[in-house]
């Protein structure tokens, strides 16, 4: 009967990005057997610097329970003749946390644990599939794919599947993905196939299945790994966020926070929220401890339109400030849309979003694309690019502003219309500064008087 409920679920898949990563495929704990190795292993690692075996042993610190497990795989290490499997419980925690504390050095550290392991056991499919996952998460996906590729002709496994079905699913081969989540689903059909599953449902634009699915995972999530649960739980909430369902979402907020305490994406997902309720000073509360934790462009995107619309000018700016400082680097696809909607510095807009579109080729990065043409004048060029954002059907109310806007000013006034009855419905998501262009692309198409449109746009249904 799972197995029905799983294959079913991939009639029509998705995926969220911004974000967040499902969770390394097991929890830092004793291993139970050495690592398989490999002669023939295709993907070869990079030579190993000399001191990565000592680099992952710098001694650290904390009082967290993953901190904890850190320092016991450390010392476990240094007592061993044969640390290899220790070595690769260590790269896990490490991976572990990075998502806690998104502190990106520690997925660093977790590649030089795969060094140090494919130094104690030559071509390591252990080593090979945790450098893997740090180099997805470090957004490497060109780099990955060979090591995905390597493990799923020489494994096999589930986990290797999902590798690969990730840095496919980042490079804009969807259905390429889909057969390797498959795969995955085939062989573990647990909360990590789950998780694909839901996620590739939404971008292929059936937001009930995905919802119905990660209402799956989230069934499977387990106290035992809290930075997982939490995760799920606020992917949930998001998708219920995009039905309408503020009541529900706000709740799976609280379950996320109630995992992992002071968990940063659901914090920022409980500001929109409130401002989508139009709470801007508590949106604005939330926001502020969010962009503490996890100060990317995302965050501090959101809180300084939050900080604006409480009349909180002066501090929105020096948000903003503090933004244009590193986002360029940290998220440039986030800070390319922030730019070109904000109406700075537009050929930078351009720049950046053509560079990422060179190793991340999914919607969202074509979607970045699009917009800094369209700040750039280029309207038509724009137009076209947003086609391949639109191309897999994805239920994103940004992709539907962003495809009003631009088929209006390519003149394209039936398909503006068309995308403007889709931004309409899910308005309540977009930021107040998008809501307003919404309202005026609604004027200038007669739709709307602008005189008469409202100041903002809020959803107070309790779903």
């Amino acid at each position: 009967m799972k197995r029905f409920v799983i294959i079913t679920a991939l009639s029509g898949l998705s995926l969220w990005l911004t974000a967040c990563h499902p969770a390394a495929p097991h929890a830092a704990t004793t291993p139970e057997r050495p690592p398989t190795t490999l002669a023939t292993a295709t993907a070869e690692p990079p030579p190993a610097p000399v001191d990565a075996c000592s680099l992952i042993l710098v001694p650290h610190e904390g009082t967290g329970k993953t901190d904890q497990e850190i320092i016991r795989l450390q010392q476990k290490i240094r007592s061993e003749n044969k640390p290899g499997p220790w070595i690769e419980g260590l790269g896990w925690a490490f991976i572990t946390k990075a998502r806690e504390s998104f502190d990106p050095g520690y997925y660093k550290l977790a590649e030089q644990c795969a060094f140090c392991l494919d130094a104690h056991e030559p071509h390591s499919l252990e080593a090979m599939l945790l450098r893997g996952h740090v180099l997805q998460n470090l957004h490497r996906f060109k780099e990955a794919e060979p090591l995905a590729r390597a493990l799923v002709a020489q494994r096999g496994l589930a986990y290797d599947y999902g590798l690969l079905g990730d840095v496919l699913m980042e490079q804009g081969r969807l259905d390429e993905a889909v057969e390797a989540y498959q795969k995955m689903v085939d062989q573990k059909p647990d909360m990590q196939a789950y998780i694909r599953i839901a996620n590739v449902r939404w971008l292929k634009g059936d937001l009930a299945g995905a919802t119905e699915v990660m209402q799956l995972a989230a069934g499977a999530a387990s106290p035992n790994a809290p930075e997982a649960a939490a995760w799920v739980n606020t992917r949930l909430a998001y998708l219920k966020f995009l039905n309408g369902e503020i009541t529900g979402a706000t709740e799976n907020c609280g379950v996320a926070v109630d995992y992992q305490k002071d968990y940063a994406p659901a914090l920022l997902l409980q500001g929109r929220l409130l401002l989508a309720q139009g709470s801007a000073a508590e949106a604005a509360e939330v926001l502020e401890r969010a962009a503490q934790l996890n100060p990317l462009p995302d965050y501090q995107w959101v809180l300084s339109e939050a900080l604006q619309a409480c009349g909180r000018d002066n501090e929105a700016r020096q948000v903003a400030d503090e933004m244009s400082q590193q986002a360029a680097t940290t998220d440039p696809r986030t800070y390319a849309l922030y730019l070109a909607t904000s109406g700075q510095s537009p050929a930078l807009a351009l720049e950046l979003a053509r560079n990422e579109l060179k190793t991340r080729s999914d919607v969202f990065t074509h979607d970045a694309l699009a917009w800094a043409l369209a700040a750039n004048g280029q309207n038509e060029e724009a137009w076209q690019e947003m086609q391949s954002a639109l191309a897999e059907g994805t239920q994103d109310p940004r992709l539907y502003l962003h495809a009003t806007v631009l088929a209006a000013k390519a003149g394209h006034a039936e398909a503006a219309q068309t995308w403007m009855n889709k931004a309409a419905g899910l308005a309540q998501l977009l930021l107040p500064s998008e809501r307003k262009q919404l309202q005026q692309t609604a004027a200038s198409l007669g739709q709307l008087d602008q005189e008469e449109a409202p100041a903002d746009t809020t959803f107070n249904s309790g779903g």
